[in-house]
């Protein structure tokens, strides 16, 4: 792949549908290829909203408005496409699954083991079941939790516990090979033990998808990212590589931030 940008934000603004003022302001932000992404500010700042408009989520819900470009690269074509000129159903679902989204709480459905994972395989149109279960097994081997799950796959996945299952929704992301993967705070939920099995496989998956990742844990965001994005009040305030930001930043704002000062 010729470029490293895989993800370009330009002059992005987004206002809620029932909001009298915008919650994101002329937002500039690249998203490099294989790279981990870390947003931070405080609760209010907007991370959470601009993460769920880089796969149109927020269009699941009427009224809410765009302003600004989100060019997504093809690594195909090595061509950027303006998401938010995407207009048809079937768009959003195939923009979804190149740009996948794992949630606060663990969320998955009340099915097997095996099935959350093939759902969205039989979605995309793949029947065979000697593919499905191929591809199955390698997401649950690549998200860290098939030597848990290998003789339970029948199981309900409500059965299992919180990291688990937040390891079982990246498995259901990644069977899809997404090309980003949107992470909203992943860990707040879980304890110790399971934040560091989840920290320690979004850093392998990298080698294989672009990663965001919102967060409140300036630990998690010095130790996992590449680059980070330091927000306030819906404005990104400073975007660098994740060591000066920590180390040297630019602003006092960040500075203020990022030591506990803030406020």
């Amino acid at each position: 792949m010729a470029k490293q940008i895989i993800m370009e934000i330009k002059d992005f603004s987004f206002q809620y549908a029932n909001a009298s003022t915008m919650s994101l302001k002329s937002i500039n932000l690249p998203i490099y290829h294989n790279k981990i992404t870390a947003l931070i500010g405080p609760s209010g700042c907007g991370k959470s909203t601009l993460l769920r408009a880089l796969n149109r989520i927020h269009d699941l819900y009427p009224g809410n408005r765009y302003k600004g470009e989100v060019n997504l690269l093809d690594l195909k074509s090595d061509k950027y496409e303006d998401i938010l000129k995407l207009k048809k159903e079937n768009e959003l679902i195939r923009l979804r699954q190149r740009v996948g989204m794992i949630f606060q709480k663990p969320t998955p459905f009340p099915m097997s083991i095996f099935d959350n994972v093939a759902y969205g395989l039989k979605l995309c149109g793949i029947k065979d079941k000697a593919i499905i279960e191929e591809k199955v097994i390698r997401a649950l081997k690549s998200s860290a939790i098939w030597s848990e799950v290998k003789d339970r796959l029948k199981e309900s996945a409500m059965g299992l516990s919180g990291g688990q299952q937040q390891r079982l929704c990246i498995a259901r992301a990644v069977a899809l090979k997404p090309e980003i993967l949107l992470l909203d705070e992943p860990t707040s939920a879980l304890d110790p033990i399971s934040t560091r099995a989840i920290e320690e496989l979004i850093g392998e998956l990298k080698n294989e998808i672009s990663i965001v990742i919102v967060t409140h844990n300036m630990q998690q965001a010095g130790r996992l990212s590449d680059f980070t994005a330091f927000m306030y009040l819906g404005e990104l305030i400073e975007y660098n590589k994740t060591d000066k930001i920590f180390l040297n930043p630019k602003e006092k704002l960040t500075e203020d931030y990022v030591t506990g000062r803030f406020g």
